[in-house]
């Protein structure tokens, strides 16, 4: 039998009631009591870094995540992460960076309500992640939730409260599990090389979302406080000209200081494309802008805070790792 490692973080399906509300305090052998028939078929091992709601999931997570992976890649087939959902899409994208060339399969997955309850979600989603993990098939990152294996890069929460939380963003699911069977979409080549663990992220990326008649003086007070600047704006992307370009001077000035400025569009479907209108193409030709194109909000952040980690202050090499798809992240 295979032979699995579950880390478990914590989330809603490590939860307990408390007079404060949910709160993770589940052990991950008490969750595996819920599914003893996962053992049937695989030897699982756990381990727990940490235990909290994923509201409070940072990027120094993502790092320790990866990094336990790494320590542990040689001993085990596969690996499940059990996670909270609020932000297991951010995670998701940036194992995918941080772990690239993975040949093992890299599983999250969580549940909406606790495993502890009587109509729960997370029975059928940790069995199902186990399921994929041990399938030889199975490679990479990828989002394992209510049937539905979502490639990490292309996952997204778009429901607060039903089982089927997660959406695959602008691209299809890998597969789909039912009664125990996987149903691939997409037959993912394995490529034979060598699998790759990065070790840093640069944080200082800042989400600015542009609401009409806003005014940007506000980044002033913060462009000595970030590398790089992710403008989510509206429609295929642009810049609004109101306040007397404000905006564009506020832009014009962070590219001076040597930052980043990242383009990318509100609207969850179908991506950027500056080309196409006056209020996009002038300023990306004129200031080289990057662009997201159909990568998501998560894929955008943390690719570019990888990015950034590995270029440092080369424009070029930055350019060239961001636009270079990894794990299904960008079509264009």
């Amino acid at each position: 039998m295979k032979r699995i490692l579950l880390i478990a973080t914590g989330g809603t399906i490590a939860s307990k009631q408390s007079e404060e509300g949910l709160t993770p305090l589940l052990q991950p052998n008490d969750i595996l009591q819920y599914v003893p028939s996962i053992l049937e078929f695989c030897n699982v091992d756990c381990m727990q870094p940490i235990n909290l709601d994923s509201t409070n999931m940072a990027p120094d997570h993502w790092l320790m995540i990866a990094h336990e992976i790494e320590k542990n890649y040689d001993t085990y087939d596969g690996f499940v992460v059990l996670h909270g959902t609020d932000t297991m899409s951010y995670t998701a994208a940036a194992l995918s960076y941080l772990i690239q060339n993975s040949v093992k399969p890299i599983v999250i997955t969580g549940s909406q309500r606790p495993v502890d309850r009587e109509i729960t979600d997370a029975i059928l989603n940790i069995k199902d992640s186990f399921l994929y993990a041990c399938d030889d098939q199975s490679w990479g990152v990828s989002i394992v939730f209510q049937g539905k294996v979502i490639v990490g890069t292309r996952a997204r929460k778009t429901r607060t409260k039903s089982f089927n939380a997660f959406s695959s963003m602008d691209f299809p699911s890998l597969a789909v599990i039912r009664n125990d069977r996987i149903i691939r979409y997409i037959r993912q080549n394995h490529k034979e090389r060598e699998v790759h663990f990065y070790h840093d992220l640069n944080t200082k990326v800042f989400l600015l979302k542009l609401i009409p008649g806003m005014n940007p003086k506000a980044l002033s007070f913060i462009e000595h406080e970030y590398d790089a600047i992710i403008i989510e704006s509206f429609g295929l992307g642009g810049l609004p000209n109101y306040h007397d370009n404000e905006l564009e001077q506020v832009v014009k000035r962070w590219i001076e200081l040597g930052k980043v400025v990242l383009m990318t569009t509100q609207v969850p479907y179908e991506g950027s494309d500056m080309s196409v209108y006056q209020v996009g193409l002038q300023y990306k030709e004129k200031y080289g802008l990057l662009e997201s194109y159909d990568m998501t909000l998560e894929a955008t952040v943390t690719k570019l805070m990888w990015a950034l980690a590995e270029a440092g202050n080369d424009q070029k090499k930055l350019e060239e790792l961001y636009y270079n798809p990894v794990n299904y992240d960008v079509i264009g």
